[in-house]
């Protein structure tokens, strides 16, 4: 009567629901955080909760497993602090006062050797090197000198310490409950078996993937500190967990970290060691991207590169680190979907 289509009513409220629901998840960003950062540490820690079943008695609670795996958790934790987490809080202080010393200086490009028919250029060379060199550093070297200083920070968040751990108890003692019930909702048909493979790929999806990463975070704070460290670079402990830490950023992070650790090689005046770091830089990471890390993720993870970058980057404008760290399982279950 007042001529407005049923159809397109429907259509019109189900986009609104649509741009309602983005908006929702948007507002509550954090909070959708913590959740997926407490179901992500869920599924790292849920295989060893699982082995720590297979040896208990049927009767015994799996309470008591999830018990004795954060005892282990927490442990592991304590140790780590008190080894490696110091030493780099340490050296980031350090370096932070490094920092003005090593822009004042005279300019350690200036002692690379050029052949004599560059010589005219050299010194506007070697300036404008030195300018981008000096702008770099002034982003860089401050925010890395502040890392022990953001550990702290982020530790006394109250969100990740105490409630991520709570929220992955949850997760671990109650999964086929909140599974079942979930499907429960749904009667026998083709809706619930969609459901159920939906919901098979994505935990496969996202038990390789977090996996995956922690092991290839692990490798490279290994292999980069033992290196560094072998060469006598300063810093090392700080570099090299500041380059494990970045790898959980696609791309942009083990980037972000070879150019940090390029650049502290070449203002601690030693070119030579500058050199050395770039060839195991290029090496080790050709060895990471084309063949450790295909292996680890070759179940569920399969994206284009291009795809990865267009997450990367559109994830830190929504949601800055936390939305680069998220872009590619969100993308891979997409992908599912």
């Amino acid at each position: 009567m007042l001529g407005v289509d049923g159809r397109t009513a429907r259509s019109a409220w189900t986009v609104l629901l649509i741009v309602l629901a983005v908006a929702v998840v948007y507002l509550t960003r954090r909070t959708i955080l913590i959740f997926t950062v407490a179901l992500l540490l869920a599924y790292l820690l849920a295989p060893l909760v699982n082995l720590l079943d297979r040896f208990t008695p049927a009767r015994m609670p799996r309470i008591l497993s999830l018990t004795v795996v954060y005892l282990l958790l927490i442990a592991l934790l304590g140790a780590a602090v008190a080894t490696l987490g110091v030493r780099i809080y340490d050296e980031a202080a350090q370096l932070g006062g490094r920092v003005p010393e090593w822009l004042s200086a005279g300019d350690p490009l200036a002692k690379l050797p050029l052949p004599a028919s560059w010589e005219p250029w050299k010194a506007k060379a070697v300036d404008a090197i030195r300018q981008e060199l000096a702008g770099d550093a002034n982003r860089i070297l401050p925010f890395v000198g502040q890392i022990g200083q953001g550990i702290l920070s982020a530790l006394g968040n109250l969100g990740f310490v105490v409630l991520v751990p709570i929220l992955t108890f949850f997760f671990l003692k109650d999964a086929g409950f909140l599974h079942r019930n979930v499907l429960n909702q749904f009667s026998d048909g083709p809706h619930r078996g969609l459901l159920e493979d939906f919901f098979s790929d994505v935990h496969i999806l996202l038990g390789h993937y977090i996996r995956a990463l922690v092991i290839l975070a692990c490798a490279t704070l290994v292999c980069y500190y033992l290196f560094l460290h072998a060469m006598g670079l300063p810093y090392s402990a700080l570099l090299a967990g500041m380059a494990g830490a970045l790898e959980f950023i696609p791309v942009v992070g083990p980037l972000t970290a070879g150019l940090v650790i390029l650049l502290v090689a070449v203002l601690s005046g030693n070119l030579q060691l500058g050199a050395w770091i770039l060839l195991f830089l290029l090496v080790y990471r050709l060895f990471q991207d084309y063949v450790l890390q295909p292996h680890l993720m070759s179940s569920g993870v399969a994206l284009h590169p291009l795809l990865v970058i267009f997450g990367v980057l559109a994830g830190e404008q929504i949601g800055g680190v936390a939305g680069m760290f998220l872009s590619i399982p969100v993308l891979a279950i997409l992908r599912v979907i």
